[in-house]
């Protein structure tokens, strides 16, 4: 890795770095004074300096120690993921998105280190993540304000912990934003392998909600389907299963379904649409293929469909804190009781670049990668 420039560092963050060069010593630098109890630890970081493909642009140094001040609370990050909107944020794509230089991560949990004299409430040891999401997440040590910290049960499973606010809490949410859904209702979905995919499989089951899920065609995709099926699916289909003039004659008895969920875009986005019964809705909210959603002039005139779509950031910043954290507490206990379940693979954080390449997609389809610290 390349070194990123003293002047940079000095710039953001008032003193010199060391970067984690592979295959060179490390080099210190003298000026970084030691910390005392109102000073955080040294933060192994992921800095990116200008926007760009994240594999070239990132890069791993050492942040000096910063002051905690007396509403501050230091916290030891344990563990956070590598999310697609992590991704476009330093592509510099994402509508929402830190100055640069900037470290790395949205979500995450970690242990309280040390706090300031005005803190109340949380002590050391106890685990915490920051509630709505911040950027920074993607070091060692974070110091922010309590009031972004929300402590959590000590007892759910670390890798949980790390991803609940992003993935299920988008999958919660556009389950009951959009339309009064009942027990026996159905929804339908593209993407059902993603993780907010799967997490509306698993919501909509303990509702009593039947789901209608698409996938793309893939070498395994019987295998896919079982997977699905085991969290609750009650119909999983190929997209080359769906090139038939009447989709809904594939339901057998389940109900024409209310909502579809769109996070691909593109031919998927025009299945979810064939499926959606007189009134439906279909919630956007994301676009994987890149390819834009089209709808049918008869999808309007005839079937009075609606298209909607969904962003948590905006969500979340419409002075909803206390809520979010009361549905990131009921999602936390649904993981700890094993009714919430999606495949993540956690890497230390010595592997970034490999667990990044990962997330890339270079090798084809992988689990969520969640960093360990």
């Amino acid at each position: 890795m390349a070194l990123v420039r003293l002047a940079t560092a000095r710039t953001l963050y008032g003193s010199p770095f060391r970067c984690l060069s592979s295959g060179s010593q490390l080099r210190r630098w003298p000026q970084i004074r030691a910390f005392s109890s109102t000073m955080s630890p040294p933060s192994t970081a992921v800095v990116y300096e200008h926007h760009g493909p994240p594999d070239s642009v990132t890069r791993l140094i050492e942040l000096p120690p910063v002051e905690v001040k007396e509403n501050d609370v230091c916290v030891k990050m344990l563990a956070a993921p590598i999310n697609p909107s992590d991704i476009n944020r330093i592509e510099g794509v994402y509508p929402v998105r830190p100055q640069v230089p900037a470290v790395g991560g949205y979500e995450g949990v970690g242990e309280v280190h040390s706090l300031g004299s005005a803190v109340k409430g949380l002590s050391p040891g106890d685990w915490v993540i920051p509630s709505p999401p911040s950027s920074g997440t993607w070091q060692t040590y974070f110091v922010k304000e309590q009031s972004v910290w929300h402590k959590i049960n000590k007892d759910v499973p670390m890798e949980y912990a790390s991803t609940i606010t992003v993935n299920p809490l988008t999958a919660l949410r556009m389950l009951e934003d959009f339309v009064n859904l009942n027990p026996g209702d159905a929804i339908v979905q593209n993407g059902a392998t993603s993780i907010v995919g799967q997490c509306i499989i698993q919501l909509a089951r303990i509702r009593g909600i039947h789901s209608i899920n698409i996938i793309r065609d893939r070498i395994g995709s019987d295998e896919v389907k079982e997977k699905l099926k085991g969290l609750g699916a009650d119909d999983v289909f190929t997209e080359s299963q769906l090139e038939v003039k009447n989709v809904k004659g594939l339901l057998a008895n389940l109900p024409e379904p209310a909502l579809g969920f769109n996070c691909v875009g593109g031919n998927s986005a025009t299945l979810v649409l064939k499926f959606l019964r007189q009134g439906g809705t279909m919630v956007t909210y994301g676009g994987m293929s890149k390819k834009p959603v089209t709808a049918s002039t008869s999808s309007f005139i005839f079937k009075d469909l609606s298209l909607r779509g969904f962003w948590l950031q905006k969500w979340m910043s419409s002075d909803k804190a206390k809520e979010c954290r009361n549905m990131i507490d009921y999602l936390l206990g649904l993981a700890q009781e094993g009714k919430l379940k999606y495949e993540m693979e956690m890497v230390p954080f010595s592997n970034f670049h490999a667990a990044l390449d990962k997330a890339l997609g270079k090798f084809g389809s992988q689990p969520k990668q969640v960093i360990k610290f």
